[in-house]
């Protein structure tokens, strides 16, 4: 208990912060006028880390350009410092392999540089992306080699915050004395570094050691504190975490009313700083929540955005090997370094005293060389064959990386007809139980009620089963020649019907969402065959683009622009035309070279897996039509499927 009231002594004063957006537009004004010169270098990586903490996509932005100019300027410490906070930006908004890459190289140069205080923060951060990873024996090898490290020098927040890490990783392993142990003493080095963030983090994280030891009391009240410290300084960095516990802690204690509210605000806190991971954690709360207060929608709702953030963040298995693999490599690397370094102690040593014995043992000398050769012949030999196993796993890696994006775009798209195959499910489980009920009390008109309601959801299970079924069939049509059979089919119906699919579906996610649509069709068409499942995909393909192209539009302008697509359909010289026109932004040269890669997109993560447009282009093919594009920067786009009759 001593303990407890010392810790809640060290977090309940803290210090508040200055405007930092008033400071920060002064810096970008002062930047526009800075020469390019490491000065330069220094304004933008300042900018960079005052955004980082409440804008961190815009902080990354900064630290690439001084990374870049950095790199131009052969400034060193420059590219150090850019590297460390553009890896931690990328962590934060969830692009580890990236974040990983880049700490890595910060954490070579510290040592190329001999620089002590860089080289521990390069540990610690890589620490932190493995602690992320849920790596956390990986990534206690990096805090405590920091640590070390940090010992020698005076305290400062990338020490503590390091401390802090390693005492969340112990709890994690559920080694509770070791963590608190560590957090005690990041707790005491913050009375004089006294930083916001930790403030915060520190608190939250002695919460969580009681609440793994089931002492709610406490570790809710340690969740408050740090609530409240982010709010006294304003600290939007850990406010999403910290509303996200106390809605746990709530959660647990069946006081749903409570941890809605601070389960909403959680995931508000998360969009607005762009933190995918507490993204996640919150919209998985809400659903567990909104299912047990019985308002199904709402559900759904976080349901789908929950699987969508999560394919974004971990989408991709082999992206978590790609991490692990560039960490081995790396230490393999020093490894071989090191044996090299000794290798060449050794061997001078061998020289010095052969120099002074060379008159006795010229001989032994003569025969040590050729000894010495051979075994140099050797280890080349064994790393030639070393290289070329490299680079055949190398090759590996790449073809299973790709089969990986696929596969998870399969997933992703069978997701929502699986959702709404289990949840008719469990609608139609509650329904069963009710008819039992009613038929024991002798109600038959209930009977047959409930009996309709089971009949209807059943329908609609087996609709969206078929739907998933579908749905699969067309994506394994991207990997092999399509065995479908083309038959009669009404162009004009099909294009009609995807184009309110498209609509409705994008209203049903964004009510905000609106957009003028028209269709000019000609009735001289007639039916031609086709397979109309594939051809439907492609249409439905293009107007989601363009939907989305005119909804991006109008977010940019606002009133005054009449977000319109339009889908036409031409009969001439024996042949078929599909054309969806949108008033959008248009197409830059650059990105229309590359539209029909498979995997290509310009959409946010998490928004497109970039198989669409290649998808859509392989079927037309396979139709013997082809699809082609025009467009026009700032006045919009024309996608053209020509089909021969």
């Amino acid at each position: 208990m001593k303990n407890i009231l010392f810790l809640f002594f060290l977090f309940s004063s803290v210090t508040k912060l200055p405007g930092q957006s008033t400071e920060t537009d002064s810096l970008i004004k002062l930047l526009e006028k800075a020469p390019g010169d490491t000065n330069r270098v220094k304004l933008i990586l300042n900018i960079a880390n005052r955004l980082y903490f409440y804008k961190p996509v815009l902080s990354l932005e900064y630290s690439e350009k001084a990374l870049q100019l950095a790199r131009d300027l052969k400034y060193n410490r420059g590219i150090v410092s850019s590297l460390n906070l553009a890896g931690e930006s990328y962590r934060l908004t969830g692009n580890y392999p990236k974040a990983l890459q880049y700490q890595l190289q910060a954490l070579e140069i510290s040592r190329e540089l001999r620089n002590e205080e860089i080289e521990s923060n390069s540990l610690g951060f890589i620490g932190a992306i493995y602690m992320e990873l849920n790596e956390y024996r990986q990534a206690l090898q990096y805090f405590l080699s920091a640590i070390k490290i940090k010992n020698r020098l005076p305290a400062s927040p990338p020490s503590v915050f390091i401390l802090a890490n390693t005492g969340i990783s112990y709890d994690f392993l559920n080694i509770p004395d070791s963590a608190l142990h560590y957090l005690r003493l990041a707790a005491r080095q913050n009375i004089d570094v006294r930083h916001p963030q930790l403030n915060s983090l520190i608190p939250r994280s002695v919460g969580n050691v009681y609440m793994h030891k089931g002492n709610i009391d406490s570790a809710l009240h340690f969740y408050f504190v740090a609530l409240q410290n982010s709010r006294s300084t304003k600290e939007s960095i850990n406010m999403a975490a910290n509303q996200q516990k106390i809605a746990e802690v709530y959660e647990k204690l069946n006081l749903y009313d409570s941890s809605l509210y601070y389960a909403l605000n959680a995931f508000n806190e998360a969009q607005r700083t762009f933190q995918k991971s507490k993204l996640l954690e919150s919209s998985n709360l809400l659903v567990k929540l909104y299912r047990g207060i019985h308002k199904y929608d709402s559900a759904f709702y976080y349901e789908d955005l929950a699987t969508s953030i999560k394919d974004s963040l971990y989408g991709i298995p082999k992206f978590k090997q790609l991490q692990l693999l560039m960490l081995s490599e790396q230490k393999h690397q020093q490894e071989i370094e090191q044996e090299q370094e000794r290798y060449k102690n050794k061997t001078r040593m061998i020289a010095l005293w052969s120099a002074v014995g060379v008159f006795l043992i010229i001989a032994f000398i003569l025969f040590r060389n050729n000894w010495q050769k051979q075994k140099t012949n050797k280890v080349l030999e064994n790393t030639l064959s070393n290289l070329r196993s490299t680079q055949a796993q190398l090759i590996q890696s790449e073809k299973m990386a790709s089969l990986g994006e696929l596969t998870a775009g399969i997933a992703h798209e069978i997701q929502n007809p699986l959702n709404f195959v289990n949840n008719f499910s469990e609608v139609n489980d509650e329904l069963l139980k009710e008819l039992a009920t009613e038929a024991d009390k002798g109600n038959l008109d209930e009977v047959k009620a409930i009996a309709k309601d089971i009949t209807f959801n059943s329908e609609k299970i087996n609709h969206h089963g078929k739907r998933a079924d579908a749905i699969v069939k067309g994506m394994l049509q991207h990997s092999r020649t399509s065995s479908g059979q083309k038959e009669p089919t009404d162009l004009n119906a099909l294009a009609d019907e995807y184009l309110r699919l498209a609509y409705h579906g994008l209203r049903a996610k964004d009510k905000s969402f609106n957009a003028t649509t028209k269709t000019d069709f000609d009735s001289k068409i007639g039916k031609i065959n086709i397979m109309p499942q594939d051809m439907g995909r492609v249409i439905l393909n293009l107007i989601n683009n363009a939907f989305y192209a005119v909804d991006e539009k109008k977010k940019k302008i606002g009133d005054g622009y009449e977000p319109t697509v339009t889908v036409t359909t031409i009969r001439q010289n024996g042949s078929v035309e599909i054309r969806v026109k949108d008033n959008g932004n248009g197409i830059s040269q650059k990105v229309l070279d590359k539209i029909f890669q498979p995997f290509f997109t310009t959409k946010p993560t998490g928004q497109g897996t970039g198989l669409g447009l290649s998808l859509s282009y392989d079927i037309v093919k396979a139709h013997g039509g082809e699809l082609k594009v025009e467009t026009k920067e700032g006045e919009g786009t024309e996608f053209i499927i020509h089909l021969p009759m």
